[in-house]
């Protein structure tokens, strides 16, 4: 940890939070937010599951999202894939040992590409909230009504209680690059057939 509440990444500061015993002690629990999520939008979640598995748990913002530093925009369409190779580092800086990845969105696809790539040793499992594997036309459509729900609603002001200046940067990185033409063919299914851990996936009717 470089102080409370931080770790240092490669001269980057991530706002992170631990919960529980450490990782000599018990597994950890490592959650992944989503696109417009950071450490406070988890709420109690990481907190109850804890207490209720006996587990440890980190839970982190990545760059461009919370306390953490901010990132030059625009974000890279294979930014998940950037992020996914950060994590090892993040595991490693944490002291991670036995571990289980739990990920919604943006993070259960940044879970996907980790363990179907090169995992940091000491993954035992993922448990994944609505997963992105490639782009559907209704979940763009989506998207683009949230571009137009930030500029005219309060959807900015609330945003900003969890992330404070990175309020613009994490909605436009997120926004901008999924909304971008090239994002269209963004597409992970070949890294499926890699991951050699348990999965349990979580995927509503919408």
């Amino acid at each position: 940890m470089l102080e409370p509440g931080f770790l240092e990444i490669d001269g980057v500061r991530l706002e992170a939070r631990w919960i529980g015993p450490p990782p000599e002690e018990a597994p950890t629990l490592v959650f992944l937010h989503e696109g417009l999520g950071s450490t406070s939008l988890w709420r109690d979640f990481p907190d109850r599951l804890a207490v209720e598995t006996g587990c440890g748990a980190l839970i982190y913002s990545r760059v461009g999202y919370g306390k953490s530093d901010p990132v030059p925009l625009p974000r890279a369409v294979r930014f998940m894939h950037d992020e996914a190779a950060v994590l090892p580092r993040v595991l490693a800086a944490a002291g991670i040992r036995d571990h289980v990845l739990i990920g919604h969105s943006d993070g259960a696809s940044i879970s996907l590409l980790h363990a179907g790539s090169d995992p940091a040793p000491g993954l035992r499992g993922l448990i994944l909230e609505a997963p992105h594997v490639f782009t559907e036309p209704h979940g763009l459509a989506s998207i683009a009504r949230m571009k137009e729900t930030y500029r005219d609603t309060d959807l900015r002001e609330r945003l900003a209680r969890h992330h404070g200046a990175n309020v613009d940067v994490a909605f436009r990185g997120w926004n901008d690059i999924w909304l971008d033409p090239a994002f269209a063919a963004w597409n992970i299914e070949e890294y499926l057939p890699a991951i050699r851990v348990p999965v349990l996936i979580l995927q509503g009717d919408d």
